[in-house]
């Protein structure tokens, strides 16, 4: 039977582990918590190495940074899931603590199908249609969510807020009604893949990655705080391995997409930072 003591020094190497698991947790929302809360764009740069950050959420007095210092060595994002999904899953979409930019209903929650791999979408927008293949096989909640808000026009009469077009990140952000960056359908849910490919002490899902031309993904503004905002990648792209995939652009999509990022950015938030400077509209976005 253990001592006084021994049950002190086990409370005490207990509270230990809980409050450097509190200071990881904490350093996670500093890193990834920025710009806009639903759509920032920043480069950190510390000693030698860089890390790139894109949020989405409703932290509009956060600042943002930009940066030419060339970009750091990337890892690479995991090529699929380590295992399968079950053929259902159920998702969860709880209130965001900001209202909905856009009057939305939620998405249904119960029986998300994994069986159908992937869902076509046509994003017409004022610059021409963009291509998107969503992989629902791999972040169906992603996928459920996107298909609802576009069903219901959410992303209709919107606007893309935000382009980069530095070394480390080449995107082109959207998703939000109110064309400000902090506004979202007035509910969050968890990242997909390829966080859940990490665990949360693992110091790997914090390094950067590279996020390849063609990919689209979720912002946010922290863990579990995905919204409506998306970004579309453009050029090969280094970021933590925090954001959704959950899809990619087409060719046709692409040559879009590099025709916006020539034609640069108004650099609002720094060099190469800001919102296009020619307007990029979404007319609709529709399933095929």
């Amino acid at each position: 039977m253990p001592s006084n003591e021994q049950r002190r020094a086990a409370a005490k190497r207990k509270l230990e582990r809980q409050l450097e698991r509190r200071a990881q947790r904490a350093r996670r929302r500093t890193q990834l918590t920025i710009a806009g809360a639903a759509v920032g764009v920043v480069v950190v740069v510390a000693a030698v190495t860089a890390v790139v950050t894109l949020t989405g959420g409703d932290d509009a007095d956060t600042d943002t940074t930009a940066t030419t210092a060339a970009p750091p060595e990337a890892g690479v994002l995991p090529s699929g899931r380590a295992e399968p999904l079950p053929e259902l899953v159920s998702c969860e979409y709880p209130a965001s603590p900001q209202p909905a930019a856009k009057p939305v209903e939620p998405p249904r929650t119960d029986g998300i199908d994994t069986t159908l791999e992937t869902v076509s979408v046509s994003m017409e927008t004022n610059r021409g249609d963009l291509g998107l293949v969503l992989d629902n096989a791999t972040s169906p909640c992603t996928v459920n969510s996107f298909v609802s808000l576009a069903s219901q026009g959410y992303f209709d009469a919107t606007t893309c807020h935000r382009l980069t077009t530095g070394d480390a990140l080449k995107v082109l952000q959207c998703g939000d009604p109110a064309g400000s960056g902090a506004g979202g359908p007035g509910y969050q849910f968890a990242n997909e893949f390829p966080t859940d490919q990490y665990s949360d002490a693992d110091p790997a899902a914090q390094q950067p990655v590279t996020y390849p031309r063609g990919t689209l993904a979720m912002a946010n503004a922290g863990p579990d705080t995905n919204g409506s905002q998306f970004f579309l990648v453009y050029g090969d792209s280094q970021l933590p391995p925090q954001y959704t995939v959950f899809g990619t652009v087409d060719e046709t999509g692409l040559a879009t997409l590099d025709e916006i990022a020539a034609e640069g950015s108004d650099d609002a938030n720094g060099p190469g930072d800001g919102a296009p400077t020619q307007p990029v509209d979404i007319t609709s976005i529709r399933m095929d």
